[in-house]
């Protein structure tokens, strides 16, 4: 009797799991055919058939001398030019030029350090010369060019930097090249393979289709969803055919179908951890996307007066070890930032001068970042009012290290797998780390005024979690060939089984 029931218990059970799993696996089957098509073109494309670039940065050169005859304030008098956001210098097309930032917005003016005369069309020219460098091209005609002041499919917000100059070249691989030209940075570039890939990607991965449509939060809100269920049903899977597999197993046949069950009971429980860290950093880095992005805004630009640079002139011929110099405010003081070329360990430092005296101040550059970590903190904690408000102006917010300790501070001069990837894009940065409850960390790039990063305990969790469980982080140690294969066959693995269960569910029917 009691046999009896138990028999009818395990039936029902049985029948009751098998019908939930078959059910939520064929509600996520197009989406997981999607993501694994498109993760596995991730690592396929991302580096065995990465485009390359002639140059990926501008190379230093020292200042030439002999081309700057004219000091920073005799420029700007000669061009009746009052009030400025700052400057520095850019040598191209065999001249060298104050490059000048001025109030009107993504305005950028050149005037040759020789006589002061402004360049025509300046940016857009420098622009162009930057772009045939990186590509080594000085023969294709340039098909178009415009200012980019906000991220879109083919411009992604992981390239950090806006505004850009968006450049297209009429050639085979009609490759777009992004600049910032106040840096000399090249942003990203995008030959016809990285398009098709961007598209891919964007669309059956991320499924910004859904936000073109829509809205971003319900764009997320069903990939979380979706997510989950997919969670569900691999748990359900590993409970039908792992801890419960000898209570639910039939007779065994040696039929087609039963010996296709067979392997799609194998593999599925062979691939069904990676299938549930593949969901939870998934899902865990797409809520991460409901956060407003800001980090573009994050720039310390104080207006100069013109009339306060007069006694610049002992400043105006470079060092030959100069590769660069431009200005900053601190302590109701203007100093000179100077650039200095890369010493043999390929690391680069800034000097600073006082700018009245000429004379050169000790240990100031750690101060400044301790000074722009704290504007830029009160910024973070009041994100509304980043389209009205400069950074620096903002009193009423509360600091997340106001009373905290400086308890680290560091020169980054390379990206590293930890906190600080590739993914940041600025180098060479200061480290700032505070004694607050979230051990909130900093990193400042000082030659621009700018905050690179802005790091708290969550950020780090759900960046180990989405490098770890998502990207494989912990297979780095065997070189990227391996890296991307092992992740390529993880995806290739939970493609395989979802094919095979959704080849089931038909051949059921």
């Amino acid at each position: 009797m009691i046999k009896n029931k138990q028999s009818k218990w395990v039936k029902k059970l049985k029948q009751n799991m098998y019908k939930w799993h078959r059910t939520l696996g064929i509600i996520t089957v197009i989406p997981v055919i999607f993501w694994c098509l498109s993760g596995l073109m991730h690592p396929v494309m991302a580096h065995w058939f990465k485009p390359t670039i002639a140059h990926e940065k501008l190379e230093e050169t020292p200042l030439n001398q002999e081309q700057i005859n004219m000091s920073i304030h005799d420029v700007l008098v000669k061009n009746s030019i009052k009030q400025f956001k700052n400057f520095r210098m850019v040598a191209f097309n065999n001249a060298t030029y104050y490059q000048v930032k001025t109030l009107v917005a993504n305005e950028v003016l050149y005037f040759n350090a020789l006589d002061g005369k402004l360049l025509a069309n300046g940016d857009t020219k420098y622009a162009e010369w930057l772009s045939r460098y990186f590509i080594a091209d000085q023969q294709s005609k340039l098909s178009s060019i415009a200012m980019q002041t906000s991220f879109d499919g083919e411009y992604k917000y992981v390239n950090r930097y806006l505004p850009v100059w968006k450049l297209n070249f009429d050639r085979n691989d009609d490759i777009d090249v992004y600049v910032e030209t106040t840096s000399s940075k090249l942003a990203t570039y995008n030959p016809t393979s990285r398009k098709i890939q961007l598209w891919v990607f964007d669309n059956f991965h991320n499924w910004n289709f859904l936000e073109a449509i829509t809205n971003k939060t319900l764009q997320i809100s069903v990939m979380l969803l979706l997510l989950t269920i997919i969670g569900l049903s691999t748990l359900s899977g590993v409970l039908i055919y792992g801890f419960f597999y000898k209570v639910f197993k039939k007779v065994p046949v040696t039929d087609n179908q039963s010996k296709f069950k067979k392997h799609h009971r194998k593999i599925g429980i062979a691939v069904s951890l990676v299938t549930l860290t593949f969901v939870f950093s998934g899902g865990y880095h797409a809520t991460k996307k409901f956060e407003p992005y800001t980090l573009d805004k994050m720039a310390y630009a104080p207006t100069f007066n013109t009339a306060d640079l007069v006694t610049a002139n002992a400043l105006v011929k470079p060092d030959s070890n100069w590769a660069n110099y431009s200005l900053i405010q601190f302590r109701n003081t203007i100093y000179l930032q100077v650039g200095l070329l890369e010493n043999e360990d390929k690391e680069s430092k800034n000097i600073y001068f006082n700018y009245k005296t000429a004379v050169q101040k000790e240990n100031i550059e750690i101060a400044y970042a301790t000074f722009l970590a704290e504007k830029f903190t009160k910024m973070v904690a009041a994100p509304e009012q980043e389209a009205t408000s400069d950074c620096c102006m903002i009193t009423n917010s509360d600091s997340a290290i106001k009373n905290a300790k400086l308890v680290e501070t560091d020169y980054l001069y390379q990206f590293d797998n930890r906190e600080y990837g590739f993914v940041n894009k600025r180098l060479p940065v200061i480290k700032l780390k505070y004694s607050t409850d979230d051990d909130t960390t900093i990193y400042i790039e000082p030659s621009t005024s700018r905050l690179a990063a802005f790091v708290e305990s969550g950020d780090r969790l759900e960046g180990y979690s989405f490098a770890i469980l998502h990207k494989f982080l912990f297979m780095d140690w065997a070189g990227k060939n391996i890296h991307d294969l092992v992740t390529a066959l993880a995806a290739l693995g939970v493609l395989t089984v979802s094919l095979m269960g959704l080849y089931l569910f038909i051949k059921k029917k």
